[in-house]
């Protein structure tokens, strides 16, 4: 493969890749609304009070009253951990999204999160690129798994652009 071959390649996965990030998050961001001002006020003090609050804790749970109520729940400090992370977050006006790692998700959903056809995507699973498990006929991908290609293709990417930039620099093509 010469080297503008190389390049259009790269190009033609990065657009891709780009126009179904686009896409996904458009999806996403249409579900998921930006906190309001007064949402981010009470997000600040909250994320402040909680902070402390979690410093202070020595144990794997906290119990938390619920003023409302008079009730009380017990939380384990990962969870009030998250809890202060989207306190933060939305503090910032950052919109909120939380997504379990063990979501299965369909062969058109990875497909698009990895910015390719769902052919391609079915492609990948049988040559046991990404793994996955069978619903009757249907193929289902863990969300964590797909994650985790995109990031090997994502690095993969950066080298070979790397390594273009080496040999351009090489040949002298960057000498002025």
């Amino acid at each position: 493969m010469n080297l503008i071959s190389i390049i259009l390649f790269i190009s033609n996965i990065s657009i891709n890749f780009v126009v179904s990030l686009i896409t996904f998050l458009m999806e996403t961001f249409e579900q998921i609304k930006k906190p309001t001002k007064q949402e981010q006020k009470v997000a600040i003090s909250s994320y402040i009070a909680l902070a402390t609050v979690i410093d202070q804790l020595k144990s794997d749970k906290a119990d938390i009253e619920i003023e409302i109520s008079n009730g009380k729940i017990s939380l384990p400090i990962r969870a009030l951990k998250i809890l202060n992370d989207i306190l933060k977050s939305m503090s910032e006006g950052k919109p909120i999204s939380i997504v379990p790692v063990a979501t299965e998700v369909t062969t058109q959903k990875a497909a698009e999160m990895l910015g390719c056809s769902r052919p391609y995507l079915v492609k990948l699973l049988e040559e046991g690129k990404i793994e996955f498990t069978k619903v009757g006929r249907h193929r289902r991908i863990m969300y964590e798994d797909v994650v985790k290609y995109k990031k090997k293709m994502k690095e993969e990417q950066k080298k070979n652009i790397i390594d273009i930039m080496n040999f351009d620099d090489e040949t002298g093509l960057y000498d002025s």
